[in-house]
């Protein structure tokens, strides 16, 4: 289960998704997602998937990997799904006690399940796609006009790349510890899904241990390489706007305006 936790992994490429400017992936990303949220008909998901799975195809990114990243919420997915079948609507097609399953209520639950999906599955593609390095400075210059008003940009924009990029990390470290505690007895598959849940407790401790552990190992190594944050830092790659991000961009609002008008 853990290992197909592959939400803040990058797939390396040279495809033209790979070669976006990570500024416009990150705006294009927010731009996608109000899309997912605007649509109000089955037809409209049906061209989002489309543009969707040409995406995938064009990122070169292959499709069981991105499909295994929807494991990890499948039960989130099908407890919205079944909570708004009996929760929602006035249409009653079945009852039994009181449960009753509405028109209404299918139909919504389907939207919510696209919905998710769909959102995992978008977003997701930014981190496939992106490099940590290439993301840390995408949120820097995204957060930089803000700086101004003593927000610390480039601080913020680390933090957050660093807290995706150990996420693969921990998922792995958990990973181990299951194994080690497996061999010496521990039951992790057995009962119902809250034993499962209580019989999880006991990782939190050396999970904990050694997150701060690699977080004392990181700042030192950091500390080390002289890293005083964003002070007159340069780069030696700088990202800019090329006709790639234009096209891309131009795409996607256009994608946008003809859902809107559809």
């Amino acid at each position: 289960m853990l290992k197909d936790i592959t939400l803040g992994q990058f797939f390396p490429g040279n495809s033209p998704v790979h070669r976006i400017n990570a500024s416009v992936k990150i705006v294009l990303s927010f731009i996608y997602l109000v899309m997912v949220f605007t649509i109000k008909n089955f037809f409209g998901y049906t061209l989002l998937g489309a543009f969707v799975l040409s995406i995938i195809y064009i990122s070169k990114v292959p499709l069981k990997f991105i499909l295994k990243g929807l494991r990890p919420v499948l039960f989130f997915i099908v407890f919205t799904a079944v909570i708004n079948v009996f929760m929602m609507g006035e249409t009653v097609i079945f009852r039994l006690g009181f449960l009753t399953i509405t028109i209404e209520g299918i139909r919504y639950a389907l939207f919510m399940v696209l919905r998710i999906i769909f959102m995992v599955v978008g977003t997701s593609m930014l981190t496939y796609t992106t490099s940590p390095i290439a993301l840390t400075d995408g949120i820097e210059t995204l957060l930089k006009p803000f700086a101004r008003f003593g927000m610390p940009a480039h601080e913020i924009a680390m933090m957050m790349t660093i807290a995706l990029r150990f996420i693969p990390t921990l998922i792995e470290e958990a990973d181990k510890i299951i194994k080690a505690q497996t061999a010496r007895g521990a039951d992790f598959e057995s009962g119902n899904i809250f034993k499962r849940a209580k019989s999880l407790l006991p990782l939190l401790v050396p999970l904990f241990v050694s997150a701060f552990r690699r977080a004392d190992e990181l700042a030192i190594a950091m500390e080390g390489r002289c890293y005083r944050g964003g002070d007159n830092r340069t780069r030696l790659n700088v990202a800019k706007v090329g006709r790639i991000d234009l096209y891309a961009a131009g795409v996607m609002i256009a994608f946008f305006a003809v859902l809107v008008v559809l």
